[in-house]
C-alpha cells in the first residue's frame, strides 16, 4: 500500500519534466555566445548555432517570412527565458515562413535554435545594429505564468473560496 503514493509522486514528476521542455535539437549549439556579445565578435560567430530566448518586442511579416525583434534573457534549465534576470541585449530572428503576428505578438516569450547569419538594423529612438539569427527551431511559450519549475504542496487543510 505504501508503493502507490510513491508511484503517484514519481509519475507526476516525470510528467511535469516531460511536458515543460521543448524538444530542441541542441547538437552543435554554441552555448558560449550571448546576443550582447555577438556584434563585437561577428566574424568569429557567424555560422554558429545558438540557443537564445527572450521577449518579443516587435513582429512583422515580410515579403518572404517573418522578422521578430527580441529582448534577450538568460534561459533556465527548460530553455525558457528568465525574466527575473538582466537582459542580454537584443537580437533579430529571421523565420523563413510566415508566423501569425497575433500569436507572435509583443510581450510573448520564445526560445529559438538558429544560426547567426549577420546583422540587421532596428529602430528604437535611433537605428541600432543587432545580431540576426535564422531559425532552425522556434518555441513560443504559453501565456501566463513564467514559473515552469515543478511545485509540490503537501498538507492537510481546508481552503475556502468565494
Amino acid at each position: 500500500m505504501r508503493i502507490l503514493p510513491l508511484f503517484i509522486i514519481v509519475a507526476g514528476a516525470l510528467l511535469v519534466a516531460c511536458a515543460s521542455t521543448p524538444p530542441f535539437d541542441v547538437k552543435n549549439v554554441n552555448t558560449t555566445i550571448r546576443p550582447n556579445e555577438a556584434i563585437a565578435k561577428l566574424d568569429s560567430v557567424r555560422g554558429n548555432k545558438v540557443l537564445w530566448g527572450g521577449v518579443i518586442i516587435n513582429s512583422k511579416n515580410l515579403e518572404q517570412g517573418t522578422q521578430l525583434e527580441i529582448l534577450a534573457y538568460p534561459l533556465n534549465d527548460n530553455t525558457r527565458p528568465r525574466l527575473d534576470r538582466e537582459p542580454l541585449g537584443r537580437f533579430i530572428i529571421e523565420h523563413g515562413s510566415y508566423l501569425e503576428t497575433i500569436d507572435y505578438a509583443p510581450g510573448r516569450e520564445l526560445s529559438v535554435v538558429g544560426t547567426v547569419t549577420g546583422t540587421k538594423e532596428a529602430k528604437i529612438d535611433a537605428t541600432y545594429v543587432y545580431p540576426a539569427v535564422t531559425t532552425d527551431q522556434i518555441h513560443l511559450w504559453p501565456k501566463g505564468s513564467t514559473n515552469v519549475e515543478p511545485q509540490f504542496h503537501f498538507g492537510v487543510g481546508v481552503t475556502l473560496h468565494n
